[in-house]
């Protein structure tokens, strides 16, 4: 009876962004640009990588992130300022199945919210494309707020921000120990792993 009685007070939904809701992979952007195979994963490797990226979900600036790059790595140059003007691209698509588990949320009147590692800048280009975003309430970006998933206080802001406790909400991440960081202030955890299996947490928790 008491699993029942936690799970009946989950009533809220927040989801992380990337690779739960949009697929992303710096990759799709530049496989555009580097033909060779090898030249490409040493790109990824120590050029444009996801530790680099990361500093801007931190809420570094791209004015300074990019100069001090293309100092480093002169002959990419052109490719260093294409992770700026087309990072788009590395989001090439919903993931599937997920945006319609929003819908279904948002039709049942589920309040549903975000938390995303994602860089200030970034986001502003890449929200209007996605009109998904319209169904949530409020969404706390990393790079405006620099905290970054799973600092304790990027969830305990976003509480804060939505005025819902720890024990109403179900929080949707794709990474494990975005989940722990959650779990930690008493948030409900769903380690994603493909829509029909958060459909059907979904669905056990009462939410659809």
């Amino acid at each position: 009876m008491a699993g029942a009685t936690a799970i009946s007070k989950i009533d809220t939904v927040i989801f992380d962004v990337g690779n739960v809701l949009y697929r992303w992979d710096l990759r799709c952007l530049f496989e555009k640009l580097i033909a060779d195979p090898q030249e490409l994963d040493w790109f990824l490797a120590n050029v444009v990588t996801p530790e680099w990226h990361f500093q801007h979900d931190a809420g570094r600036p791209l004015a300074d992130m990019l100069p001090e790059r293309i100092a480093e790595f002169p002959k990419y140059e052109t490719h260093i300022k294409a992770y700026a003007a087309r990072f788009n691209e590395t989001i090439p698509g919903p993931v599937a199945g997920s945006l319609s588990l929003v819908e279904k949320l948002a039709d049942k009147g589920v309040p549903i919210f975000g938390i995303t590692n994602f860089g200030s800048e970034l986001w502003q280009d890449f929200r209007p494309t996605a009109a998904i975003f319209d169904q949530f309430i409020d969404i706390v970006v990393s790079g405006d707020e620099k905290l970054l998933k799973p600092d304790a206080a990027i969830y305990q802001l976003a509480l804060d921000r939505f005025d819902v406790t720890p024990q109403q909400c179900l929080f949707i991440d794709d990474r494990l120990e975005n989940i722990e960081g959650a779990e930690a202030l008493g948030i409900r955890g769903h380690h994603f792993k493909s829509a029909p299996m958060l459909e059907r947490a979904l669905k056990a928790l009462e939410l659809l």
